[in-house]
């Protein structure tokens, strides 16, 4: 299955140029005040703008459009992809002819800053003006990260979710039956897979570094159901006993798997996440945290073991919701600089709730649909293992990281400590919560 490894390559690159950027945006950009005033029956042609580049990607994304201006004949589409967000957030700002009247972006982190800052326009009049209930249309995670403080400024077009690969072979041979559900299963599991060789490995159970291809603080927290923001908008790091027991859970994995430096020496010598050599797909780790994309990756690899797919485990006393996993995915938005909002709202509601259109572009770039309908349509195809991230995506108790009007600022800072603490640097990890909380809170008021 082809994948969308663009895609996701770009959205953690992305995502602190952005940041920065749209730091800058609140003094440059104003929400349109005026309201969308032209009329979407009139001849007109708006710009799209987006960051696919490969031929797949490019491909399906004339496709869409093509749909839409079949059902939309006086609506034509200007598209321009291949655009970073650093170029995307500069054209909102500056507007013009040229400029977006429809961006997509790949970073969900800074749906604060876009919405807080004006620089798209709130969607729920639009919504409301159509008789289309968001929450009702959307899967719940991903109609929370499209927007910020009661302002929809972005809606769901396509989405990623996260799930655990593992090597089904490697499992037998370890007399392991089954994935693991909890974590107390999984950390029997990857020290059972796990097989010393010399000061490294000939294979690691699971690679629980935070550098680790995906095992980011957000994607194992998500199991842990964090509340990242306290009522008042303070940090709840420091709080929440979730995050206590996330991060205990992973140093505790680094501990038990052979310690912080001799995986750090081990991972040196593993492939790099986007190319075939990946240490999932060559067999040298066992167990991978991973979005939906790695199931094609690893097939075309051509691995000489039988891939599983599951959910990630969950804390013991969570069981019940085993199943949930981390949901992220791509955001589109009507610039508020454009003077074609009805007209551009009429291709963002048919590219974003079109139950046909969102099932044709999942089925091409092999991403998880973004609608309810869309992910029960008989009409989506897909390998029966891709399954497990569709259900992902449409339970309940699944997570994402909660807009902050600063961006990814908080998730950065987050890391940043995870990284202190899996390598000894930080010893006292209550102490360090409460320091990285106040240190997100002085973030956040700076960038009020």
């Amino acid at each position: 299955m082809p994948t969308a490894i663009p895609e996701v390559a770009r959205k953690a690159a992305f995502a602190l140029t952005v940041s920065a950027l749209l730091l800058t945006a609140t003094a440059c950009t104003g929400q349109s005040n005026s309201g969308a005033t032209d009329d979407a029956l009139k001849d007109t042609t708006i710009n799209f703008w987006h960051a696919w580049s490969a031929p797949n990607e490019v491909k399906a994304v004339k496709s869409l459009v093509a749909g839409f201006e079949k059902a939309h004949p006086n609506i034509h589409v200007n598209v321009v992809g291949n655009m970073t967000d650093d170029k995307i957030n500069q054209a909102l700002r500056s507007g013009g002819d040229r400029a977006p009247d429809v961006i997509s972006s790949f970073t969900t982190n800074n749906v604060g800053k876009f919405c807080s800052s004006g620089a798209l326009v709130d969607l729920n009049p639009f919504f409301k003006k159509a008789g289309i209930d968001p929450a009702k249309t959307f899967p719940k995670t991903m109609n929370e990260y499209t927007q910020f403080d009661g302002n929809r400024c972005t809606v769901p077009l396509l989405g990623d979710a996260y799930g655990l690969y593992y090597n089904k072979t490697a499992f037998r041979k370890a007399g392991i039956a089954n994935p693991p559900k909890t974590w107390s299963e999984f950390e029997a599991d990857a020290k059972k897979l796990t097989i010393a060789q010399g000061d490294g490995y000939k294979q690691l159970g699971f690679m629980p570094d935070y550098h680790g291809w995906e095992t980011t603080t957000e994607h194992y927290f998500a199991q842990f159901s964090p509340t990242y923001f306290g009522k008042d908008g303070k940090s709840n790091l420091a709080e929440d006993p979730a995050f206590e027991k996330g991060f205990a859970l992973q140093k505790r994995l680094v501990d038990e798997l052979g310690g912080f430096q001799r995986l750090e020496k081990f991972r040196a010598t593993l492939g790099d996440e986007w190319g075939p050599k990946h240490p999932f797909h060559t067999g040298q780790v066992a167990m991978q945290l991973d979005g939906e994309w790695r199931l094609g990756m690893a097939q075309q690899a051509k691995p000489d073991f039988e891939i599983g797919v599951a959910p990630l485990p969950v804390p013991d006393d969570q069981v019940a919701q085993y199943g949930k996993g981390y949901i992220t995915g791509t955001i589109a938005g009507i610039a508020a600089t454009s003077h074609k909002q009805n007209a551009a709202w009429e291709f963002v509601k048919y590219i974003t709730t079109d139950t046909d259109a969102v099932v044709g572009f999942a089925n091409d770039i092999h991403n998880v649909p973004s609608t309810l309908a869309a992910l029960k349509s008989p009409k989506l195809t897909y390998d029966p293992r891709f399954k497990t991230f569709l259900d992902i995506a449409a339970d309940p108790h699944s997570a994402t990281t909660p807009a902050s009007i600063n961006g990814g600022q908080y998730l950065v800072t987050i890391q940043q400590f995870g990284y202190d603490y899996e390598s000894g640097k930080v010893t006292d990890l209550k102490a360090g919560l409460k320091k990285t909380a106040a240190q997100i809170d002085t973030d956040i008021a700076q960038a009020k």
